[in-house]
């Protein structure tokens, strides 16, 4: 790859803050307005866990310039799990990028009313967007990348806007929200985690610039700096962000809230810069859109090149883009869209995000674990005193297997469904059919343990 075409230091940091910061800071204030000031330590206990993880995948890639971030399971645990996980956070980013679409389709929606008033256009304009990072995304790194800072940037307009606007209002001792009334919600560890569950959506994709270490030049120095301060960055956001909201906007109104930070800026600036938010929403909305379209074009190429797929799937372009790789997963993220516009699939979707978050949170798991295991069989080439590294590995592999199991039975039972679905490909992959038809009764324990269960109930 020429040297021209890689993502420098700017463009993987925007790639991470980029794929962090979607939709997410825009809502979140107001699921999370119930549990009042235990929100803001729920977000502070998720930013100190992404940190971690963060620190980790850092050293890692720091350890192992150049190799991708299932990589690391993959060296850790063998060839199998490395697989298995490569696999489960590919689909979770397919599926995922269908809820990032359709937010900022739907933000975008608040300033051309058409998109929701036209028949169809919602779907259009979805499938629209999809193709077009998609095609910017066969261009080149830098081209993505170019769209992934300019969006980055404008994203964080706003929510620097809501800050400054937070401190001035706060100098000038204007205190109306869930903050001064926050008796009303007592402090539990109940309401803590359950925040810290619903903010961890918001920081998946720190390992972003891991995932996409073949596109970064010098990715020894760049991936652990970009990794880090762009994890630490976005959580100082977004709990800037939370602290603003809860203090000056009043729980009841907050509770109902459908756009929090628009109705912020419109109670205290005025009503016409509320549509003003929506269209940086959108804009963030997309620009996550672009990062997470160009990882979920890498990965297949890159297990490919392992052997794990068909050898079609590893070509590159001239300008060094996996082509085919991204043709593939437009259309199947296409199909998830189409699939999401009917209206009895909803549920089927919302079910589909949710496994899928399960899945990269196993990918955080085992990748924190894996750090320990090869440092236990001394296979961890760090320069550096690595007791800061250990230390932050063993705390990010608590957080991660916490936050697995905060996620609820159901998730983790059908993230393992997911993750189990890998299996038969592996194996047929390496022409080991007798282990593949054997692996295929385990698709079946997840679905029949759902019918049994629900029958009962």
């Amino acid at each position: 790859m020429s040297r021209g075409r890689q993502l420098g230091f700017w463009m993987c940091l925007a790639l991470v803050m980029g794929n962090m910061i979607g939709s997410g800071v825009f809502l979140l204030p107001a699921s999370l307005a119930p549990y009042g000031l235990n929100s803001l330590y729920g977000w502070l206990l998720t930013a100190a866990g992404s940190l971690m993880l963060a620190m980790v995948f850092a050293g890692l890639s720091r350890a192992f310039p150049g190799r991708p971030a299932y990589a690391y399971v993959q060296m850790a645990f063998g060839n199998r799990t490395g697989f298995v996980v490569a696999w489960g956070y590919w689909v979770a980013v397919w599926v995922g990028n269908a809820a990032v679409a359709i937010a900022a389709v739907s933000y975008l929606s608040h300033v051309l009313p058409w998109i929701s008033n036209t028949p169809g256009a919602s779907i259009g304009v979805t499938l629209g967007f999809i193709w077009l990072f998609t095609i910017i995304n066969m261009l080149g790194a830098r081209e993505s990348g170019s769209v992934q800072v300019i969006t980055t940037v404008l994203k964080l307009l706003p929510l620097l806007a809501v800050i400054v606007l937070g401190l001035i209002l706060l100098g000038q001792g204007r205190m109306h929200g869930s903050g001064s009334d926050a008796p009303a919600v007592a402090f539990s560890w109940d309401a803590v985690n359950a925040s810290a569950v619903l903010t961890l959506w918001a920081f998946l994709g720190l390992e972003s610039a891991a995932v996409a270490s073949e596109k970064i030049r010098d990715p020894e120095r760049i991936i652990p700096l970009a990794t880090f301060w762009g994890t630490l960055i976005t959580a100082l956001v977004y709990v800037s962000i939370c602290t603003v909201v809860i203090v000056l906007i009043p729980a009841k109104e907050l509770a109902v809230s459908s756009a929090p930070l628009a109705d912020l800026i419109a109670r205290y600036w005025g009503a016409d810069w509320g549509d003003w938010i929506a269209a940086f929403a959108a804009i963030s909305a997309l620009g996550a859109l672009n990062g997470w379209i160009l990882l979920q074009g890498e990965l297949p190429g890159q297990m490919a090149r392992a052997g794990a797929f068909p050898a079609w799937l590893a070509h590159r372009s001239k300008r060094d883009t996996p082509v085919p790789a991204l043709l593939l997963t437009g259309v199947l993220l296409s199909a998830v869209v189409l699939m999401n516009a009917e209206k009895g699939m909803v549920e089927i979707f919302t079910f589909l995000l949710l496994i899928s978050t399960s899945a990269i949170l196993v990918m955080y798991l085992l990748s924190a674990a894996g750090a320990l295991l090869l440092y236990k069989r001394g296979e961890l080439p760090l320069k550096r005193p690595m007791t800061g590294f250990l230390i932050a590995a063993a705390c990010a592999c608590a957080y991660a297997l916490w936050a697995l199991l905060g996620a609820g039975k159901d998730a983790v039972l059908w993230g393992f469904f997911l993750l189990a679905s890998a299996l038969p490909v592996y194996y047929f992959s390496r022409g080991q059919v007798r282990q593949a038809l054997m692996s295929l009764p385990l698709l079946a324990i997840v679905p029949i343990w759902h019918v049994i269960t629900h029958f009962h109930m």
